[in-house]
């Protein structure tokens, strides 16, 4: 059994995620002191070193949040992109980069992103360019990570979960259950891989 930080898990990829972590000892972390065990903001560096020493001994940090802007390219401010980019993007890099000091030896992180930087729609474009940069980030990053460390990241499609938020948004899709998704979350923590984006699309 690992200890496994999941950043999240109150959200509808969180509640995925555990699906298919639920051997392990979840300890859960996020913006709401009262809705999680520990209370973390991925944009400040300092809020994730407290979380890390906060909890002691960990195997792995499966994250499942990050705060995206939606607006048609032209009318996006620069203040809409860094919301994104510091969330979303520098959130999940901070993620890795201060908690590679903090993780057990062979640990593992796993990131979010999402289909949308392969299957474009209207008004996403921060989010699609932050996905593709976390994608990339994983690739590369996995062969400079110490002391056995893994780190991958799950690009899925739109939940079934929460096809009456977006689908709206994202006609023609097809929306996959949380249960699949977590799934390749439970790969990214459980297996053996590392630098890889492990898409789950239908």
């Amino acid at each position: 059994m690992k200890t496994i930080i999941l950043i999240g898990a109150n959200g509808k990829m969180g509640q995925a995620a555990l699906t298919g972590l639920g051997k392990h000892k979840i300890i859960t972390a996020g913006r709401s002191a009262d809705s999680y065990d520990f209370q973390v903001d991925i944009t400040s560096e300092a809020s994730l070193r407290k979380l890390y020493e906060d909890v002691g001994h960990f195997d792995a940090v499966v994250n499942t949040v990050g705060v995206c802007e939606y607006a048609n390219f032209t009318k996006m401010t620069e203040e809409q992109w860094m919301s994104t980019i510091l969330s979303k993007m520098m959130g999940q890099i901070n993620i890795v980069r201060i908690g590679q000091e903090y993780i057990a030896d062979k640990g593992s992180f796993t990131l979010i992103t999402g289909i949308l930087n392969t299957k474009p729609i209207p008004f996403a474009i921060a989010d699609a360019t932050t996905s593709g940069a976390i994608d990339t980030f994983v690739k590369c990053v996995a062969f400079e990570m110490p002391r056995g460390i893994r780190v991958n990241s799950i690009n899925p499609t739109v939940l079934e979960e929460a096809w009456d938020v977006y689908g709206e948004m994202m006609p023609g899709f097809e929306p996959v259950p949380g249960k699949l998704v977590g799934k390749a979350f439970e790969r990214s923590v459980d297996g053996f891989i590392t630098g890889q984006v492990i898409f789950v699309d239908a």
